[in-house]
């Protein structure tokens, strides 16, 4: 690894899906200088940072306390903590959690000329009408579909104006799924949801399409990532001296009928999918088609963009994390 062995990688929002991913992709690449920050209070989410090695856990509340004085011990920032919901309806709160917070961390980070790497999201190119370009002439023409997508897309914007994203990393991720979700609830991936009838019951059950005439029922798509690419190509970035924004997703687009056949395949049962209506705040939220231009992000990453095939990656997921209950 590039960096010192005697300075701090600050992972916010360490205890959570993509977050924990990122700590076990690190560890097993012998690192152990890690601070988690997160708000595990009463969930569940203590159960990803079991048999994972770092330095401490701090409260995003006391955060910029703890760093008083620590300016010189930190190497680097991978700001991934965030509200997460797309169905969050407190705007005012997705502000000051996703927005005014990452503005003062990133602040911080660059004051102190410590690597500053954050989380964007997919939900930021709205339906896909204009595209998925990670191009920073195109930022200012998306429209995201709900708040979640706007908090995202407003700290893109403010690190353009104010002319820092040449010094910072953001991170577009797509659809990500796997290992380390279950606390997650209603915003785990559909993997985790329709698994127990599938076993259970020998049915998937998907939503119908929201534009029958773009398509079918199940044939919706999403650039569908595994949770240890994402970590993979994450931590690659902690390597490297690249800047800007950059999205990580796998360039392929899979349908939802195929992800519900991987998951029957997964358990050796016949593939049996039923199409029920979506339910009504998700319509006009939803985004029916996600595919990375990866173009910008193969060419700084080379080798390390490869993904493991859709199929293969669920079977994986689903084998040996959700059927035993396990983490990673």
């Amino acid at each position: 690894m590039k960096l010192y062995e005697d300075r701090l990688i600050v992972v916010t929002g360490g205890a959570g899906f993509i977050g924990s991913s990122i700590i076990r992709y690190l560890n097993n690449q012998g690192m152990r200088n890690i601070v988690v920050v997160d708000e595990l209070g009463k969930t569940e989410k203590w159960k990803n940072l079991v048999g994972k090695s770092f330095v401490d856990v701090i409260s995003k509340h006391q955060l910029f306390q703890w760093l008083e004085g620590r300016e010189a011990l930190i190497e680097a920032f991978i700001h991934l903590g965030a509200c997460t919901s797309t169905t969050e309806t407190d705007a005012s709160y997705l502000l000051e959690n996703n927005y005014r917070f990452s503005q003062r961390l990133a602040e911080y980070a660059l004051k102190n000329g410590q690597r500053f790497i954050y989380a964007s999201s997919a939900s930021t190119y709205g339906d896909g009408a204009l595209g998925f370009s990670d191009d920073h002439s195109k930022l200012e023409i998306f429209k995201p579909l709900n708040m979640y997508g706007l908090s995202k897309h407003m700290f893109d914007l403010w690190l353009k104006n104010e002319g820092l994203l040449d010094q910072v990393v953001g991170l577009k991720y797509f659809n990500v799924f796997g290992p380390n979700e279950y606390h997650k609830g209603r915003m785990a991936s559909t993997i985790m949801h329709i698994l127990p009838n599938a076993k259970k019951e020998g049915v998937v059950r998907l939503f119908k399409s929201s534009e029958p005439e773009k398509f079918g029922d199940g044939e919706q798509k999403r650039d569908f990532i595994y949770s240890q690419d994402v970590a993979r190509m994450t931590c690659a970035f902690l390597q490297n001296d690249a800047y800007g924004i950059y999205n990580i997703g796998t360039g392929n687009a899979g349908t939802w009928k195929a992800l519900a056949t991987a998951v029957f395949k997964a358990i050796n049962k016949p593939v049996n999918i039923e199409y029920i209506p979506m339910p009504h705040d998700l319509v006009g939220k939803y985004q029916n088609y996600t595919c990375a231009e990866m173009r910008k992000t193969q060419k700084v990453l080379k080798s390390s963009a490869q993904c493991m095939p859709l199929e293969d990656s669920v079977v994986d997921y689903v084998r040996n994390y959700l059927v035993p209950g396990a983490t990673w």
